[in-house]
């Protein structure tokens, strides 16, 4: 029977305050089995740049990404974030390794054309070496994935984390019977954004293109579940879309299978 592997994505809200990063770290160590954690930070790299004196710009929530803040992005998102996360995982019994795209060559992106915006220093996943992770997932190491990969050239990129998330889970299909956690800050999917009892709790295609079609599925949910689905398309067993709070509880939230 093939093994279960949980791929845990959180938001940069729930890592960078430390109640909040507390509990999930406490969580996350209770799931039984091997997995994987992505994370994000984009809150605490728009604080440093401040402090720096570096704008911050952002196009639909994309950070335009230039030289002076793809230094910042990556010292905070390769080094402070992640390695508190490393660092309170270990304090758990939780054997925490944290890499970027970079390390081991696990994730390469190509540089985002220039269309009408230009994100400067931003990456599209473009390979996933799911063979290596899977080694260090096999040898009891527990990954801890920053929003940063490269390019082969040289070139760090600032890379979105669901869509990291996203392609390593479908690499790891291969490996593993996958189980991919995405949380936010809602209950789940929802008939009525303002409502978490509204949570849906199985969507399939059919439904999905119904509540877009109706507008009741919007905005940023839409390559959310966009996202989902390709990787169910990849193999991947599961894909949940649930509160932080709920990673004890997973039967809670959305889920496409």
């Amino acid at each position: 029977m093939t093994e279960q592997l949980t791929i845990v994505k959180v938001g940069g809200k729930i890592v960078e305050a430390p109640d909040t990063l507390s509990r999930l770290l406490a969580d996350f160590a209770a799931i039984e089995g091997k997995k994987l954690l992505v994370h994000g930070g984009g809150r605490s790299a728009t604080q440093l740049a401040a402090k720096l004196g570096i704008e911050t710009k952002m196009v639909d929530g994309r950070r335009i990404t230039d030289d002076a803040m793809l230094d910042v992005v990556t010292m905070v998102y390769g080094g402070l974030v992640n390695k508190r996360i490393v660092a309170g995982l270990q304090a758990t019994g939780v054997n925490a390794l944290g890499v970027t795209g970079a390390d081991m060559d696990v994730i390469r992106s190509v540089k985002r054309p220039v269309k009408t915006i230009d994100y400067g220093w931003v990456g599209d996943v473009s390979r996933v070496d799911g063979d290596a992770l899977s080694r260090l997932i096999d040898s009891g190491v527990v990954p801890v994935v920053a929003p940063l990969t490269h390019d082969g050239h040289g070139h760090i990129l600032n890379t979105n984390a669901d869509t990291m998330a996203g392609a390593t889970a479908s690499a790891l299909a291969r490996h593993y019977s996958v189980r991919l956690v995405f949380c936010f800050e809602k209950e789940g999917v929802l008939l009525d954004e303002n409502d978490d009892s509204t949570a849906i709790a199985h969507l399939d295609r059919n439904r999905y293109a119904d509540l877009k079609a109706k507008g009741i599925v919007a905005g940023g949910m839409i390559p959310k579940l966009d996202n989902a689905f390709a990787t169910i398309d990849a193999g991947v067993a599961e894909v949940v879309i649930t509160k932080a709070s709920n990673l004890n509880d997973l039967t809670r939230g959305t889920h496409i299978s």
